[in-house]
């Protein structure tokens, strides 16, 4: 199957975004290539940006491989990107109002109710409830794929807890370190005003009741939990206080954290936490995570959750076949970023065709994440297609299919030397009472195995740099590569000295 590949087109010429990248990789020799993959790494275990897989039987913390060798994408191809993204979350937010109100779209029969009703996710406590300024999704993570030079697709939305901003900047970080003469021929989007941008979004949403200056936290499961690395380091970021259960209490409806000098109010919960764990006397009564009596001054208004308490129904990916639908009947406009053709299978003639060619097709829970519960039928074995097919005659509800897309690919640097490994991306877009914002790049995740098209780090995929570049071919005054040079050490020194991330709210508990 032919690639795209993001840097070297098929006749052997270099695109243009990618023209100085080829350059700086033809000056590099693999000497070099290999001691900043090397420094990188200390770089990482330094800062202590590491993460668990669940499962895993060493349960030891790991570092998610980085490759420096940025990825490419120019200011038009960008701008594109941004409009389908803001118009997908605008219409997932009107959404997820709809269905816990009116529920129009379920009335208008444009979405099977029982797919809503049925959902794992669907919170039906939360029905005939306004969530404070009538947004669900405050972070989103939307995962696109590319497969032409000018085709991208969105593979799946995260709603729930959206994971990976911290690797989107700590790879800037130590990209610009470890390649400042590279970063310094770029026009480069920032991405490192992301923490003031998720602040003022948080600010925005708290209840109405809540002060001019609203007390902010981020709720983590603990240290066990395989983010928890991320939940520290945005704590330090924003600024404010990283929270477990136990740190805070409700009395009258009213959220408090205690500290040394007695309770304080809280008025906003980033919450890292799935629906199930927040509250014991709403949801599981086994949770110790949560917040006993949480959900009660939640639905009183005295709380902003972000992300709101059922969101979970827009990461399934049976409702994601509908989202064209969702867009189409609330904004009145068409998509303009196109789903990944799928076929649900809990329809009998897409589950028939689903079932002739498991070998051609990926096959996904419509609940799964992070790589897991998934065929991909062109790598898998014959046990395996064999054991998909007994799941999707038992259960054909709980399954999608897709085709086996030519994800493109980028130049990546590992242990293999330089060569193109297949990759998505995982931009962020934060919706605020006043405006959706979307940080101008996001995590790439990278395949490290040749022709494979898994990139979770879960999965053993890697991550690189992507770089937002107004335009590759500029020509800089020597003032000017300086000042861009000082600008992005200063603002990565920063950064990198907090060492394990660690902030005095964690030691305050």
């Amino acid at each position: 199957m032919p690639y795209f590949d993001e840097m070297t087109l098929p006749d052997g010429s270099i695109r243009d975004v990618y023209q100085r990248v080829a350059q700086w990789l033809s000056d590099s020799p693999a000497e070099l290539l290999e001691s900043r993959r090397s420094q990188a790494e200390l770089l990482f275990r330094r800062i202590g940006i590491t993460f668990a897989v669940y499962g895993d039987k060493d349960a030891a913390e790991r570092l998610i491989p980085f490759d420096i060798i940025p990825r490419m994408i120019s200011r038009a191809e960008w701008t594109k990107l941004e409009a389908g993204l803001i118009q997908r979350v605008k219409a997932l937010n009107m959404f997820l109002a709809d269905i816990y109100g009116d529920r129009e779209i379920l009335a208008a029969g444009k979405i099977p109710a029982d797919l809503v009703y049925s959902n794992a996710y669907f919170r039906p406590e939360m029905s005939g409830r306004r969530v404070p300024h009538d947004i669900y999704i405050h972070i989103a993570g939307i995962d696109i794929v590319r497969v032409d030079g000018d085709k991208f697709y969105v593979l799946e939305d995260n709603a729930r807890t959206p994971s990976g901003v911290s690797y989107m900047l700590e790879n800037r970080e130590v990209m610009i370190r470890l390649a400042p003469d590279l970063f310094a021929d770029h026009r480069v989007a920032p991405v490192e005003n992301y923490p003031d941008a998720l602040l003022a979004t948080l600010r925005s949403v708290a209840p109405r009741s809540a002060n001019s200056e609203p007390t902010i936290a981020l709720l983590t499961p603990g240290q066990f939990n395989s983010a928890y690395y991320e939940h520290s380091f945005l704590a330090d970021k924003l600024g404010v206080e990283l929270v477990e259960g136990r740190d805070l209490l409700v009395r009258d409806d009213i959220v408090y954290m205690r500290t040394t000098e007695g309770p304080r109010r809280v008025d906003v919960i980033y919450r890292r936490i799935d629906d199930d764990f927040l509250d014991p006397l709403a949801f599981r009564p086994d949770s110790v995570l949560g917040v006993p009596g949480l959900v009660s001054a939640y639905l009183a208004g005295n709380i902003t959750l972000a992300n709101a308490v059922g969101t979970g129904i827009a990461d399934d990916k049976a409702i994601y076949t509908y989202v064209p639908d969702i867009i189409e009947f609330y904004l009145g406009e068409k998509p303009l970023l196109q789903n990944v053709p799928t076929w649900r299978c809990r329809e009998a003639d897409s589950l028939a065709y689903v079932q002739e060619h498991l070998n051609e097709l990926v096959v996904k829970e419509v609940n799964g994440s992070g790589g897991y519960g998934m065929l991909v039928g062109p790598h898998a074995t014959s046990e395996q297609i064999l054991l998909f097919r007994k799941k999707l005659t038992a259960d054909p509800e709980n399954f999608i299919a897709q085709p086996t897309l030519p994800l493109s690919t980028c130049p990546a640097s590992f242990s293999h030397g330089v060569a193109p490994r297949h990759v998505d991306l995982r931009p962020f877009i934060l919706s605020g009472s006043q405006e959706i914002r979307v940080v101008p790049g996001g995590l790439t995740r990278v395949a490290l195995k040749e022709g494979s098209l898994v990139v979770n780090s879960s999965q053993g995929g890697g991550t690189k740099d992507t770089w937002i570049v107004e335009d590759n071919l500029i020509e800089m005054s020597p003032d000017q590569r300086q000042s861009q040079c000082f600008g992005a050490r200063q603002s990565q020194s920063q950064s990198l000295g907090f060492g394990a991330g660690q902030s005095q709210s964690q030691t305050q508990g």
